[in-house]
């Protein structure tokens, strides 16, 4: 007789009794899906792995320290039975059929009366894959990643299948969508550095708002229909106000149009990311902020620079250099700042770092501290330059460092492999 394909279901196991037999690494694989669906759990189990013995000490399972006993099963909704006793595992699934409970067993699962699938979620989104026959571990695990990594990252949403929240009394279709923005850090530059939620919402997006350090490459991955508002801010060039950007986030969302503001690095860490949310805010528009990998430190680690490292540096400051120490509106304790030991990110600095350096320098600094400059970095354009602190603004000039370029101050430079002089 052929054999049958497994029906599919989602059980609702909220405040219902399930029972695992075993406490063993299957036990800890499939206890915190358990947990999370919000299940009344009993693990029957002479001993359990660290992590087992974790949940039970916590209250999150409900832990009886002995073998199977006949009965355990008794008012049970479902049943994993994964320990290393074979004869256990039979007397519990002879229990389960007897009082249909459905059961799964990790030790012969042609025995089972339930299998568990390969399961993987995305915003919201359950992925459960099954085989037809005996369960085949390695291609639903494979069907199962390449399923979720597509929600994720866009590929299987085609944006004109998407749906959005509608606004109140709008009707179920053809209605207008509610006005919502996302803030997305792009990170330092490398597309693949973008987090994968920012990754996905990018490719919903009808409208991107994108600034000069974002990474520009995933912007050629958009379709056709996709509207690409460049807002970017090139020292001493053309760019876009700051209104006239939160003006037109606004506008476009209040179209029912999804928007995405692009942003280079994380949106909170100088790109003025809350200054939008609140002009969003002001004019009644939910916003989804979207945290990015920083340059701060994502630079300096792709040159081989440790921000912090044992023995070293046990700490690290992140400054911003677009303004001179001696400009009126410089907020920074330059002071202060050349007192510590450890290390100290400047970024947006490349014109001022000769100011910069020469003030540390007056306020104590060792002259010979040591100095990286990390231009374009992440990109294949990456560039590192070395110098010192007493070095470093003629070595910008010589060695025409431009913007963008991450500055690093401290004795961590100098911890990696030995490179050439520059």
């Amino acid at each position: 007789m052929a054999e049958h394909p497994a029906y599919p279901v989602g059980l609702r196991l909220t405040g219902r009794r399930v029972v695992v037999i075993g406490g063993g690494q299957v036990a800890q694989r499939r206890l915190p899906a358990l947990i999370a669906a919000g299940a009344d759990i009993v693990l029957v189990s002479p001993s359990a792995t660290p992590s087992v013995e974790a949940m039970a000490d916590t209250g999150e399972i409900t832990w009886h320290r002995r073998p199977y006993e006949d009965g355990d099963l008794a008012d049970a909704w479902y049943a994993l039975v994964a320990s290393s006793d074979t004869e256990a595992n039979q007397r519990a699934s002879a229990e389960a059929e007897r009082h249909r409970v459905w059961c799964v067993r990790s030790d012969d699962a042609s025995r089972a009366t339930a299998w568990t699938p390969a399961t993987g979620r995305s915003e919201g989104v359950t992925v459960a894959v099954l085989t037809s026959g005996a369960p085949d571990p390695r291609r639903t695990a494979a069907i199962r990643d390449a399923v979720v990594e597509g929600l994720r990252d866009g590929t299987l949403v085609a944006p004109h299948h998407r749906t959005r929240p509608q606004a109140p009394g709008s009707a179920r279709a053809g209605g207008t969508p509610t006005p919502n923005v996302a803030l997305v850090g792009g990170g330092p530059g490398d597309p693949d550095l973008i987090t994968v939620r920012g990754r996905r919402l990018l490719a919903e997006a009808d409208v991107v708002i994108a600034d000069r350090l974002g990474p520009r490459d995933l912007l050629d991955e958009l379709p056709p229909h996709v509207e690409v508002i460049d807002a970017a801010k090139i020292p001493y060039g053309r760019f876009m106000a700051q209104e006239a950007i939160n003006n037109a986030l606004i506008e476009h969302a209040k179209a029912g149009k999804a928007v995405v503001r692009l942003k280079g690095g994380d949106p909170y860490v100088f790109g003025r990311g809350m200054e939008e949310l609140q002009a969003l805010a002001d004019a009644g528009i939910p916003c989804t902020v979207v945290p990015g990998i920083s340059s701060s430190i994502s630079v300096p680690g792709a040159a081989g620079i440790p921000v912090t490292h044992r023995g070293v540096a046990h700490e690290f400051t992140v400054v911003s250099g677009h303004v001179a120490p001696d400009d009126a509106r410089s907020l920074v304790d330059w002071e202060a700042l050349a007192r510590l030991t450890g290390t100290l990110v400047i970024l947006m600095g490349v014109d001022k770092i000769g100011a910069i350096a020469r003030t540390l320098i007056a306020h104590g600094k060792n002259p010979d501290t040591p100095v990286a400059l990390v231009q374009e970095g992440t990109t294949a354009a990456q560039r590192r330059v070395d110098a010192t602190l007493a070095t470093v603004g003629e070595t910008v000039t010589t060695q025409d460092v431009r913007p963008p370029a991450v500055i690093v101050i401290g004795d961590v430079v100098a911890v990696g492999p030995a490179r050439p002089t520059t």
